[in-house]
């Protein structure tokens, strides 16, 4: 048995937040069955290049079960409603207040059945002047200020992934466990509310007490540190790239002494302390860049490690497909097996997570109308 067998979520979800939480659960061994319009979940159409289906989609609802329904039509309602009674958890992302315009809200729906976890995800939360804003990754990354710390010196940029829309996603799969065990204890349900903004404003913590106790927010640095040097991509011989972090000024004595050959630059007044690396980035760098310009990508992490400091290889989408440390997984899908980067945990027992298939739009609507139809 899986941790979450038995367990039984309903999601009236779209796009990819919700999806990825219920995705979580549906990989610990819940049965989660995905709600999406008689037009189907729009992520599915995000692009075409999954063999015909679209890459996020296929992330993130993999283990589901599919079934469309109009919630303007009455039997579908109250197939939806008959759903939630037997629910242990109830997830939905549509915006604020349509659930409870629907009869879907926390309320209404735990007043039928108490044990429910109900589980609400938007862009600004359920309340606030802004509740009602459209909330897209692109425009939360703006919003909380993440995009004015990302990209460099001559202009902002975007996360290159929806990180708000993941981090939002997990930080509901946290959630949810927390209140499986809560209810485990009391027998009680609850109501969840998680946003897309106030996700990425705790995550956005140290910029923000930077500014508010240090009297400044970190400025643009691409891939370099604000606060940390050396720290940084450095080019190699090969047309390759080379990343290094030196933490601490032990490990500037060692870069100094083993790479660079200089161990004189260890007590320099202008490297001697991070602080003052900090303030002379520019020619530290400059020491740097000439001597790893002479070695391959390969070759210079070779010395670095050997000198025993932190590095690595700013490596493209190709170099992850061939990464030695990458894991795997395969997934059916509706047009066929798909392999994909496997999850960021491994458990003792091999059974405690599991994949299963992506849901075609609505495959197991007709089974699921048979199962809870009165």
């Amino acid at each position: 048995m899986r941790d979450l067998d038995g367990i039984l979520v309903v999601s009236l979800e779209q796009a990819v937040a919700a999806p990825l939480a219920t995705a979580r659960l549906a990989d610990a061994g819940a049965r989660v069955i995905k709600v999406e319009r008689p037009e189907g979940d729009f992520a599915r159409g995000y692009d075409r290049l999954v063999h015909g289906e679209s890459a996020y989609f296929v992330w993130v609802n993999r283990g589901k079960e599919s079934i469309c329904l109009d919630l303007r039509q009455t039997a579908d309602m109250d197939l939806m409603l008959e759903m939630t009674l037997c629910a242990d958890v109830f997830v939905q992302n549509l915006a604020p207040g349509a659930a409870e315009r629907l009869g879907l809200g926390a309320a209404a729906l735990r007043a039928r059945n108490p044990r429910l976890i109900h589980v609400s995800i938007s862009g600004y939360g359920e309340d606030g002047p802004w509740r009602d804003q459209k909330a897209y990754d692109m425009l939360i990354q703006g919003e909380s200020g993440l995009i004015s710390i990302n990209g460099t010196p001559e202009g902002p940029a975007r996360v290159g992934i929806s990180v708000c829309d993941i981090a939002a996603g997990e930080t509901a799969y946290a959630a949810i466990l927390q209140s499986l065990i809560a209810r485990g204890r009391t027998g009680e349900g609850r109501a969840i509310e998680v946003s897309l903004f106030h996700t990425m404003a705790d995550w956005m913590n140290v910029p923000y007490l930077q500014l508010a106790y240090g009297g400044a927010a970190p400025g643009r640095v691409g891939v370099r540190h604000p606060t940390i040097a050396p720290y940084g991509s450095f080019a190699c011989a090969d047309g390759c790239e080379v990343l290094l972090s030196v933490q601490n000024d032990r490990e500037w004595a060692a870069l100094a002494g083993q790479v660079l050959g200089d161990p004189a630059l260890a007590l320099e007044a202008r490297f001697a302390t991070n602080v003052a690396r900090v303030a002379n980035r520019a020619a530290c760098e400059a020491l740097i860049a000439p001597v790893l310009a002479r070695m391959d990508r390969e070759t210079a992490v070779t010395r670095l490690t050997a000198a025993g400091i932190a590095c690595g290889r700013l490596s493209s989408m190709a170099d992850l497909d061939s990464h030695p440390q990458a894991r795997r997984i395969t997934v059916d899908s509706p047009s066929g097996p798909v392999e994909m980067m496997g999850r960021g945990v491994r458990f003792s027992d091999a059974g405690a997570i599991g994949f299963g298939a992506v849901p075609g739009k609505g495959e197991q609507s007709a089974a699921i109308r048979q199962e809870f139809s009165r």
